[in-house]
């Protein structure tokens, strides 16, 4: 979130709540609600100015659903089994292998398309979702011309936030996991 307050000053930023991706689990819908505020408080307190970004949930805004749809219709299963982050939740949650969470890299995809966006600010963690943002950026741009905008990722400039490790000081940190803060 450091990166995303010094890149407000620079450029047009749109900031979610992912509140749809969380879904890949089961969630008491008034415990969802209520860490979706969390998140925006969070994001308010550590800085990030509603005056000077887009500040928003991911389920307020339809056109992610929907755009989502199309990209799972441009991604190839072989593509998405592959990713590392299927792999790694489905090993851990044999009891919860979804189809959302198949397809979370494609919702993620037109999360990021939805605005055009041009740069993504990630930790290290999530740059096999960007890679695959960019082929599926490739593969609709090859049918229907450059309609997407092939975003590049931003790392955090300090190398301590390339990967924050859980408070168990294993893996990322993750509530899923159950090693976040």
């Amino acid at each position: 979130i450091d990166n995303w307050v010094k890149m407000q000053e620079e450029y047009d930023c749109y900031y979610m709540i992912a509140n749809l991706h969380s879904l890949t689990i089961r969630n008491n819908p008034e415990e969802l609600k209520n860490n979706t505020l969390k998140i925006l408080a969070i994001y308010i307190a550590a800085g990030l100015d509603p005056d000077k970004n887009t500040i928003f949930i991911q389920s307020q805004v339809k056109e992610h659903a929907e755009l989502g749809w199309i990209l799972d219709c441009y991604t190839y299963m072989g593509e998405l089994s592959r990713m590392t982050q299927f792999k790694d939740k489905s090993a851990k949650h044999a009891d919860n292998i979804n189809a959302g969470l198949f397809t979370y890299p494609a919702l993620m995809a037109a999360d990021i398309l939805l605005y055009q966006a041009d740069l993504v600010p990630v930790g290290e963690d999530q740059m096999p979702m960007i890679e695959q943002c960019k082929e599926i950026v490739h593969k609709f741009n090859s049918v229907y011309g450059e309609t997407l905008t092939d975003p590049q990722i931003v790392l955090p400039s300090n190398k301590a936030c390339l990967r924050l490790p859980g408070i168990d000081g294993k893996a990322k940190m993750s509530k899923s996991l159950g090693n976040g803060i």
